[in-house]
């Protein structure tokens, strides 16, 4: 998922899209009365509770082939609690404004939470086994050796473990805890209407007026986000502070040693290398972002730049919109132009009916892929309304798809990818698009605005997304210390803006609640670092690409398709990269810059 384009900067109605498609989920179950899916969660209850019977307690005394089913038999629940968790997430993601669905979502998770408590044992006793004594068992028998990454990620949590019972009780009280923290938030923000212009207007379809070619427009959009937000300021404020103090006892009681360090852990990477990332960019803001954004001024005509200005089409920008058939054959294009297997496979998106295109009241307000299952598929959802940003978000998310199917061999264990490579097919697969529309564009206005465009991507991708994981440090610092006020949230956001775009912006004060609407935050804290690690690493991919074609596409899919078993050393390690390599995000951050240098260029 990329926040910019999923949230951050979701869009709203437009007129001249065509037919889009809607999603069919019958591929997981035909509706939630479908006996199917009380089936699988009985039959997943019963096998953990065989499973706690036949294994609880034995882990350490079984030898190799006996370990090696057990994990087999843990690997089939997961999948199986996986399919109907994956039912229900879709289903509410589509419409989260149903009650019926709502409630059928909340009953699926509390239900799954259960048989999840059960099956804990497993992974506390698995990083209770000495080592000496698992690696015997690993070498003794072939079909746990292939387990051999799981166990590697399971056990790097070791050092964070608490006792048996604790953890139980952290993860059997989560689904009242920071669950229903998250379902809050996420029904207060599908039940929020704007109003503009007489009308009531989705978070998709006034995000939308902020990337309208009318100023005047883009200004009332932009209050009334303001005012609507302001209105549920202290709601968010709440659910704000009590997520950040839920983490601070957690990482307390685990010795975590800052509150971004379990994020890092759960993707694999090390804290120095995030910090190498946050401190190259941020060093780098004024050569782009403040550059950039400079430059938007004087080309829009403007002395400042207000919020809502961020967005804005550039003077020479028609705001035509893409027909949904014409973006598809744009992104199958590119795909094929690279790699006709991965096309093929994005293919299947659109001829099997695994996306789901229109904006409607209470879908969420951005785009996804959702992986589900190994033994199905993944879906997406995006809000298309036809922007040229549109396009790239399906690029995107079908990377996202392209990747989950190639890694769906691996299994439930070792089939997802930590969060900073998870990016990494879905913005190659946005290069790709954009660099073949770029080529096949011959009139020099349009190239402009195609390299604008993308520039702008980059900053949202990369500089926005570190200033947002720069708001989340001080935040969850700050809250270490006591409770932070609305204001306080808006002083800190603030700050960040500033800093991270530039003298050539000014800040009304009603851009002071627009930290309050990013899910990211709520949901998966510091996530958004692995948008620009994501973006930097592609950068440096493509640059590979570019220069040594040959044999490229072979070393791409096995990296796509090895999923969760190898660390980022490991998968970067054919192309020459090395993301510890101090000047790594340098050389990235450079191929943004010299997108900018080459704007002014065209530009002349």
């Amino acid at each position: 998922m990329s926040l910019t384009r999923q949230q951050a900067e979701a869009t709203g109605a437009a007129p001249a899209t065509g037919e889009l498609p809607v999603w069919d989920l019958s591929d997981l179950y035909t509706g939630m009365d479908d006996p199917a899916i009380e089936r699988d969660l009985s039959t997943a209850n019963d096998e953990a509770d065989a499973l706690i019977r036949d294994s609880q307690g034995k882990l350490a005394s079984m030898d190799g082939t006996s370990l090696a089913a057990t994990v087999k038999r843990y690997e089939r629940v997961e999948d199986s609690i996986g399919r109907v968790y994956s039912y229900a997430s879709l289903l509410h993601a589509a419409k989260s404004d149903d009650p019926e669905i709502s409630r059928f979502y909340q009953t699926v998770r509390e239900r799954i939470n259960d048989i999840g408590t059960k099956l804990l044992f497993m992974t506390l006793e698995i990083n209770r086994i000495d080592d000496a004594n698992l690696d015997a068992k690993l070498q003794s028998d072939d079909e746990l050796a292939r387990y051999r990454p799981w166990f590697r990620d399971v056990r790097s949590f070791r050092p964070y473990q608490l006792d048996d019972e604790i953890e139980r009780v952290l993860h059997e009280k989560s689904i009242t805890g920071r669950a229903a923290w998250n379902r809050l938030f996420d029904e207060t923000m599908a039940r929020i209407r704007f109003p503009l212009d007489g009308q009531e207007l989705t978070s998709a379809e006034i995000f939308d007026k902020l990337s309208d070619k009318d100023r005047s427009t883009r200004e009332a959009a932009g209050k009334t986000v303001a005012a609507t937000l302001q209105s549920q300021v202290s709601l968010f404020a709440l659910i704000t502070n009590t997520l950040a103090k839920d983490k601070q006892i957690e990482d307390g009681w685990r010795k975590f040693e800052r509150p971004i360090s379990s994020r890092n852990l759960a993707n694999q990477v090390e804290d120095g290398v995030v910090d190498a990332l946050i401190s190259a960019t941020k060093e780098a803001y004024p050569r782009l972002a403040h550059r950039y954004y400079q430059y938007k001024a004087n080309w829009m005509g403007l002395d400042k730049l207000e919020f809502w200005d961020r967005n804005a089409p550039l003077p020479e920008d028609s705001d035509k919109r893409i027909a949904w058939d014409d973006a598809k054959v744009i992104v199958l294009d590119a795909y094929r132009g690279f790699s006709p297997k991965l096309a093929d496979i994005v293919d299947r998106f659109f001829t099997d009916r695994w996306i789901d295109a229109p904006p409607r009241p209470g879908k969420d307000a951005g785009a996804f892929c959702h992986p589900t299952v190994p033994s199905a598929h993944p879906y997406v959802l995006m809000n298309y309304q036809g922007r040229p940003r549109d396009v790239m978000t399906l690029a995107h998310e079908l990377g996202h798809g392209v990747h989950q199917v190639l890694a769906g061999r691996q299994g439930p264990l070792m089939a997802s990818t930590p969060l900073t490579l998870a990016e990494t097919a879905s913005v190659f697969g946005e290069q790709l698009t954009f660099q073949s529309v770029l080529a096949a564009e011959t009139d020099p206005v349009q190239r402009r605005l195609l390299l604008a465009g993308k520039v702008e991507d980059a900053l949202n991708t990369v500089v926005r997304q570190i200033a947002f994981v720069d708001f989340e440090r001080r935040v969850h610092d700050a809250r270490q210390r006591a409770e932070l006020t609305p204001d306080e949230l808006g002083d800190i956001w603030m700050s960040v803006q500033t800093e991270s775009l530039g003298p050539a912006f000014h800040f009304e004060d009603g851009y002071r609640v627009f930290w309050s609407y990013i899910p990211h935050f709520i949901h998966v804290p510091f996530y958004v670092y692995a948008y620009a690690f994501g973006d930097c690493l592609v950068n440096a991919l493509y640059a590979v690409y570019q220069t040594e074609p040959d044999g490229f596409q072979e070393r791409y899919h096995n990296l796509l398709a090895a999923g969760g078993t190898l660390r980022h050393k490991e998968l970067l390690e054919p192309f020459g990269l090395d993301a510890t390599d101090p000047t790594f995000w340098s050389k990235g951050l450079g191929i943004v810059e010299g997108l900018i240098d080459r704007l002014e260029q065209e530009a002349g």
